[in-house]
């Protein structure tokens, strides 16, 4: 209402102006909006207590200007604050703007702002005027509202509220109506009576009275619904008193239980199903370690009874390890499944089979009469793998071995006829794997032996015990020093020098190679860098590569990383893989080695001529030279087969461009054989053994 300024003094109007300013700022605390106009031309701003305390300011601690604004509102909202204060001074009509702003602690508020333009006579826009409301509260709490309703309406349980009076549905979630088959709209125009058949008004009516009766909040029931098609279903129904839009309801949340009404059947085949699961493994449905224990013991028992021996086989699949390394585990998993298929029909019916996890397997042949029915069966096995594997492009060969116990010959309890199979089996793998080895005393003792060497070899590799020598290889035409291979040899702290033969091969199987691979591979190139500082050329560097490094993912980082800190040109370093391990998985070798040699370093085949490589697969991989294995140059010139061989792998090499080496050559026989045959480097004892660094170091001063 008007001040009458005639009627009262200045003093009693400006008292009645402060009380309704200080109302006001009232209202717009309560209301949680402020006030504030635009000066259109010097762009300053004059703002309300509360539009301060709106942006987190502290009233009047600042000099709010139009770009304040813009400073707090969120970046994704600007250009629509922006388009509405244009439209605002465009259009002479209110306009509203609703974003968000970041406050001056950081919280984000969400803000609804009403602005209009005010003009002069000329029509000009001199002064924008407005309120900024807080809704932060209030979107918060749409938004809360908004989730809940998502949840009811996804909720896996039939939702349904229900007027209390007329027993007609007031709402249904969509996984109502999915259950029914009705829409929405459909549905709402029903009562309970339309869906449940033969639930009665007077049965509604005792429910309805034994609900005001209880304290217990809900009631729980069971009931048939008929869906739109006429089918039914089984339902348990939780039932609460509630309001809805004012109005005395109902609600229910209804849970399909039809599978638990004919659950009899179910439930037996489940319980045959578990039990299965239970004793057996699920990839390849052989029964599994616990089952193999039940297994052994009722062997035991039974052979014991019947006055019988059994045989127990422990086999493992041969560089299983790597297969899954390189290839996947999906891969893994087919070959294991193919393995087991082959174990399957190498055996009786009634002998007994168990995967007892990763690539190890047991069978218990039943009632052995002799030694030879071990033999054979043991054969039929090793034979079966013979066969190779083809996995998408992967053509796998597969070997395994075998290692046996005897029941009563060798132990009468299982821990014992576990352990020497075990033992039998590592035995078997030392003997160069693919073979089968039957238990004896003295293997305990080895299996003592290995795990000690084991232990030794791991404290070797954490202390790099291991020393690099290096044996020349000679160009005999030109007698010249073309390089030499490096070749690891363990001196062990008590027990001296330690042959490759007798940690190589369980370094390979415990997966302990590439580590030492890596050890040799750091030394050889410090040691090469060294000898070319001082003026000495050793030629290229040979180092042996184990397949479980090639495979390893991050080799080609770590070989291009070592190569940058030792100083080392690539163009000095050959890579020498066996034969034999290339041919397990050609296909991914070939990949493998193409990425090494694209990288500008050469590949030798090792101990070419021992493996079964096909010439289509040579032909694939991208060598520099082949290296022909000692066991073909040792009887030369008195083997006319080795002469004839040698002679074959030369021709072989000049036809396909690829450069030759000899390796193991002693006499001068030999060296002369292999200078008339045109192949050019040698290496063997008729120029040097393997030697350390430093007596290398004097033989390169020869040269």
């Amino acid at each position: 209402m008007p001040i009458d300024i005639e009627n009262d003094d200045i003093a009693t109007a400006l008292k009645k102006l402060k009380a309704r300013e200080e109302n006001f700022r009232q209202l717009e605390k309560i209301s949680n909006f402020g006030s504030w106009e635009v000066n259109l031309i010097t762009k300053k701003a004059i703002w309300s207590e509360n539009s301060y305390r709106i942006y987190g300011y502290k009233p009047f601690s600042i000099e709010p200007t139009l770009d304040t604004f813009f400073l707090h509102v969120l970046p994704q909202d600007a250009p629509r604050a922006k388009i509405a204060m244009e439209q605002c001074l465009q259009t002479h009509r209110v306009q509203t703007f609703q974003g968000q702003l970041r406050a001056v602690n950081g919280e984000i508020k969400d803000i609804l702002i009403n602005a209009q333009a005010l003009y002069n006579d000329d029509g000009v826009a001199i002064k924008l005027i407005g309120i900024t409301q807080d809704i932060t509260d209030m979107m918060r709490f749409q938004r809360k509202s908004k989730e809940l309703s998502n949840i009811i309406e996804n909720s896996s349980d039939e939702i349904y509220i229900v007027n209390w009076e007329s027993d007609r549905y007031l709402y249904a979630n969509q996984t109502a109506c999915d259950a029914l088959g009705y829409t929405k709209e459909e549905l709402l125009k029903l009562t309970v009576f339309d869906i449940n058949k033969e639930l009665t008004k007077q049965e509604v009516a005792q429910l309805k009275a034994s609900y005001n009766k209880t304290t217990q909040p809900y009631i729980i029931r069971q009931s048939i619904h008929t869906r739109k098609d006429g089918t039914i279903y089984h339902v348990q129904s939780n039932i609460q008193k509630t309001y809805f839009n004012d109005q005395k309801a109902y609600v229910i949340f209804d849970n399909d239980v039809t599978k638990n009404i004919i659950v009899t059947e179910l439930v037996e085949q489940q319980s045959k199903l578990l039990k299965h699961r239970a004793s057996h493994d699920e990839l390849t449905n052989l029964a599994n370690r616990a089952q193999f224990q039940e297994q052994l013991t009722d062997a035991i028992t039974t052979a014991k009874k019947e006055g019988s021996s059994f045989a127990l086989f422990f086999l493992d699949i041969d560089h299983f390890k790597d297969i899954n390394d390189s290839l996947g585990h999906d891969v893994g998993d087919k070959v294991l499944q193919d393995f087991s298929k082959k174990l399957k029909k190498s055996i009786r019916a009634d002998d007994a089979i168990a995967r007892l996890g990763g690539d190890e397997f047991t069978i218990i042949l039943h009632n052995i009469k002799n030694q030879k029915n071990i033999e054979k069966v043991a054969n039929k096995i090793i034979d079966a793998m013979q066969s190779p594997i083809k996995i998408n492009s992967n053509i796998l060969h597969i070997t395994t071995s075998i290692g046996i116990s005897i029941y009563p010959q060798h132990a009468q309890d299982k821990a014992n006829l576990l352990k020497f199979a075990d033992t039998a089996m590592y035995k078997a793998k030392n003997r160069g794997r693919n073979n089968y080895q039957i238990y004896s005393e003295g293997m305990t003792e080895s299996a003592c032996k290995r795990v000690t060497m084991e232990h030794s070899l791991r404290i070797a590799i954490k202390e790099e015990q291991f020393e690099v020598y290096y044996q020349p290889q000679i160009d005999i035409f030109q007698n010249k020093l073309t390089g030499m291979e490096a070749l690891v040899r363990w001196q062990h702290p008590t027990l001296g020098m330690v042959s490759p033969i007798d940690f190589i091969p369980l370094a390979e199987e415990l997966g302990l190679i590439v580590e030492i691979d890596r050890i040799v591979m750091k030394k050889a190139m410090q040691q090469f860098y060294s000898w070319s500082q001082s003026g000495l050329r050793p030629g290229r560097l040979s180092l042996n590569l184990a397949m479980q490094q090639l495979q390893s993912d991050d080799f080609m980082n770590y070989l291009f990383q070592t190569l940058k800190a030792c100083k080392f040109q690539k163009e000095w370093l050959e890579l020498e893989v066996t034969e034999t391990e290339v041919m397990n998985n050609p296909m991914r070798s070939i990949e493998k080695l193409r990425e090494i040699s694209d990288n500008g370093i050469s590949i030798a085949i090792d101990d070419f001529g021992t493996g079964y490589s096909s010439l289509a697969y040579l032909k694939k991989l991208p060598l520099t030279r082949l290296k022909i294995d000692k066991s073909f140059i040792d009887d030369i010139p008195n083997d006319e087969d080795g002469i004839a061989i040698v002679k074959a792998i030369i021709a072989l090499a000049k036809s396909l461009n690829f450069g030759l080496i000899a390796e193991g050559v002693e006499t001068q026989a030999q060296k002369e054989f292999l200078l008339e045959n045109s192949c050019e480097v040698v290496q063997g004892y008729i120029y040097s053994k393997p030697l350390p660094s430093k007596e290398m170091t004097k033989f390169l001063g020869k040269f």
